[in-house]
């Protein structure tokens, strides 16, 4: 560790050098090799990606939260600083792969860390209170369109960014990844948000991980609608971190006739429930 941490720092335990680092508007994304368990779902984001968000916006031994925890990355990345995890999901063969994931690592259920499985909308009602909350919702339905869902895996096991097959998340109606109507996405997720404000301590954080991505093959500025429904929560906007996947391969999407973005980063929006 450079440098002391001040005194005055109540968020984090971070000196005055790591924080200025983690401001910066732009990361790298970073593997480890124990992501690779992790490729068994459809979405899974990365451990160190998630613990340079959890060392920015928690104390060692404060609790965090992903409402849409799949295969428990939120989890491991919290275990692994020393603070306690809390995941809920609809599927329990992803928190199986989780518990699994997290048993490899030493951690125990109901000891270093809670899964729920139900609807993050009711089991929330169930938490008392977080201190911290970093999730990446489904991205509407774009795993059930024809187009293609796992990547393949490089020979050393990581995703290459190429896709091979299709796969989503669930059958089960309430999955924000079932919903057919963009509008019906976002009010579903702003119910949940609803109740993560309630849960979350008042003066901390929650990070949102989206990318743009297109509806009935319109580019939608995501980022933008998830701003605007976090306000209506009760957020405060406080900065969007541009998580950078330059592994991802590019394709030709609208060549030669018009111009079609390739997404090879994530946003990673932040916010803050405002003291009282």
């Amino acid at each position: 560790m450079e440098g002391k941490i001040d005194s005055r720092n109540k968020l984090n335990d971070l000196t005055g050098k790591e924080w200025l680092k983690l401001t910066k508007s732009f990361w790298l994304s970073e593997k480890c090799v124990d992501d690779k368990d992790a490729f068994k779902h459809p979405a899974p984001f990365l451990i160190k990606d998630i613990m340079k968000l959890i060392s920015m916006f928690t104390k060692k031994g404060m609790s965090v939260l992903d409402p849409f925890c799949g295969s428990g990355t939120a989890l491991i990345a919290a275990n692994n600083l020393q603070r306690v995890g809390i995941g809920i999901d609809l599927s329990e063969e992803y928190k199986c792969l989780a518990i699994e994931r997290l048993s490899k690592k030493k951690f125990t259920k109901d000891i270093d860390f809670l899964y729920y499985i139900g609807d993050a909308d009711k089991v929330l009602k169930k938490i008392d209170s977080v201190d911290y909350i970093v999730t990446s919702p489904p991205y509407h339905n774009i795993l059930r369109n024809k187009g293609e869902g796992l990547r393949k895996q490089s020979e050393k096991g990581f995703r290459n960014g190429s896709r091979t097959g299709v796969e989503y998340y669930s059958e089960h109606d309430n999955d924000l990844g079932n919903k057919y109507d963009y509008k019906d996405f976002l009010l579903s997720f702003e119910q949940i948000m609803k109740k993560c404000f309630a849960v979350l301590n008042t003066g901390k954080y929650i990070s949102i991980i989206i990318s743009d991505f297109t509806v009935d093959k319109v580019e939608i500025c995501v980022q933008a609608d998830i701003v605007k429904l976090m306000l209506n929560c009760g957020f405060e906007f406080v900065g969007t971190t541009v998580l950078l996947q330059n592994n991802k391969p590019l394709y030709p999407f609208g060549y030669p006739y018009a111009y079609k973005i390739n997404h090879n980063h994530q946003n990673i929006i932040n916010f803050r429930k405002p003291k009282e």
